[in-house]
């Protein structure tokens, strides 16, 4: 073994970047390619990959610090045998692009050129078009991925990465070739990334109809917007919409905060609520379940972990809160309020976000009066609750001034049909409209 300094290899267009996670420390034993620190530009995020393999000796960088191409990382005592690193390159111009010799593209040709039989372009032909302006600095690949991409002719901003954070990998550069061969030098929707198999959206220079700002998205943003993009995509969502009778409710809820005034405690309608919801996941067990990878079974859960969506700075989080049906009104308005100041802080942990049985998005103090909350998988629903307000509410005999509150429950339809869905609501609200039916 011989100690070796581990450079930052030509990374695109990244340049003068932030590092928001060091992956290894020292003691670690690393391998050719494994994710060494997690890089963040105002566009996208990248692993930095090890160019060796051995023992990590010592630390050349730390979360926070700004890097290029050519920045010292980490010294590691690196295994025989294994292959020098190159040697690192300044990096590149904003606007300069990468090398490329050939790479997947499909221009009309003109008649007659690279066609086979019966008229069609030949897979082989469409593979070793050659279209050296194509840019693959966004690309989010390692220098050995590109290389490789580079030698089979595979356009990396094509291709559809599986690795950690949609790291793209050799063997979906493979899987990108193979499909093309397979439909006739097209690639699929798969190949693509775009599972839909719609067009993409345009690419719109807004500046030619005046002054713009570009606002980057936050990693919060980044990472919820593909989240939910995945479940509105994955899930056939179903909305049922009804209303609560919280008159009583709220009655009680302020003669307790009166009584509980010196001691800062203040008790808020979604403990109730989350109470309410407990009950209704006993009564209908299907609502606490998650279908497995497969889709094939339905997982019943006998604990109930209820998630609530606390608003940011940065974006949307939904922490959980666990055995709700085990705590009381005070001790659930006191977690409450200490899980909602550690989102804010940004202190939650994965661990905090994990293990929810369903999820309550409470849009009350802001307004509205419906919405369709897109659900929080793997769970298979969740509530929505707009502002409460008085409406007129007919008892039978005349109309009396009653505190309404509207339910939005977005349901996954291929576990839970309408009726059942119907009947939660009404359940929900039957619980909200009499509180003593909770202590049953």
């Amino acid at each position: 073994m011989a100690i070796q300094e581990i450079f930052v290899p030509d990374i695109g267009s990244f340049k003068d970047v932030e590092i928001t996670e060091v992956l290894v420390k020292v003691g670690d034993t690393i391998a050719l390619e494994d994710a060494l620190i997690t890089v963040e530009s105002d566009k996208a995020s990248m692993e930095i990959p090890s160019s060796v393999s051995g023992v990590v000796k010592e630390l050349k960088v730390k979360v926070g610090e700004r890097i290029s191409a050519g920045s010292l990382m980490l010294v590691v005592d690196v295994v025989e045998n294994t292959p020098p690193p190159p040697a690192p390159s300044p990096s590149r111009g904003e606007g300069e692009k990468d090398a490329v010799t050939s790479s997947v593209q499909f221009p009309s040709p003109p008649e007659g050129e690279g066609l086979g039989v019966r008229g069609k372009r030949s897979p082989t032909a469409a593979v070793q078009a050659d279209l050296k302006d194509v840019d693959f600095s966004k690309a989010y690949a390692t220098p050995s991925v590109r290389k490789f991409a580079r030698e089979l002719g595979a356009d990396l901003n094509k291709v559809a990465g599986s690795g950690r954070k949609g790291r793209i990998t050799q063997e979906d550069v493979k899987a990108f070739i193979k499909d093309v061969m397979s439909f006739g030098g097209m690639p699929s929707a798969a190949a693509s990334g775009n599972t839909l198999g719609v067009a993409p959206m345009p690419d719109i220079d807004f500046s030619q109809w005046g002054d713009i700002e570009t606002q980057p998205l936050s990693r919060i943003n980044k990472l919820t917007g593909e989240f939910l993009h995945r479940n509105w995509v994955h899930i056939p969502h179903v909305t049922q919409f009804d209303q609560a009778d919280i008159t009583d409710l709220e009655a009680f809820r302020k003669q307790l905060n009166e009584e509980n005034a010196k001691s800062g405690m203040k008790i808020t309608p979604l403990v109730f609520i989350m109470k309410a919801v407990v009950a209704g996941l006993k009564a209908y067990p299907r609502f606490n379940s998650s279908l497995d990878a497969k889709g094939e079974n339905l997982i019943l859960k006998n604990y109930f972990h209820i998630g609530v969506a606390v608003d940011t700075p940065d974006g949307l989080v939904v922490p959980v809160i666990r055995d709700v049906d085990k705590k009381s009104i005070m001790q659930l308005s006191e977690e409450l309020k200490e899980i909602s100041a550690k989102a804010r802080d940004k202190k939650l942990k994965p661990a905090d976000m994990q293990g929810g049985c369903l999820s309550i998005s409470s849009l009350g103090g802001i307004g509205g009066t419906k919405f369709t909350p897109i659900v929080n998988a793997p769970e298979v629903a969740i509530l929505g609750i707009s502002k409460a307000d008085m409406q007129p509410i007919w008892n039978g005999k005349e109309f009396t001034p009653r505190l309404m509150l509207p339910l939005s429950l977005s349901y996954d339809h291929r576990v839970i049909d309408g009726a059942d869905g119907a009947r939660f609501t009404t359940y929900l609200a039957k619980m909200l409209g009499d509180i003593r039916r909770l202590l049953v």
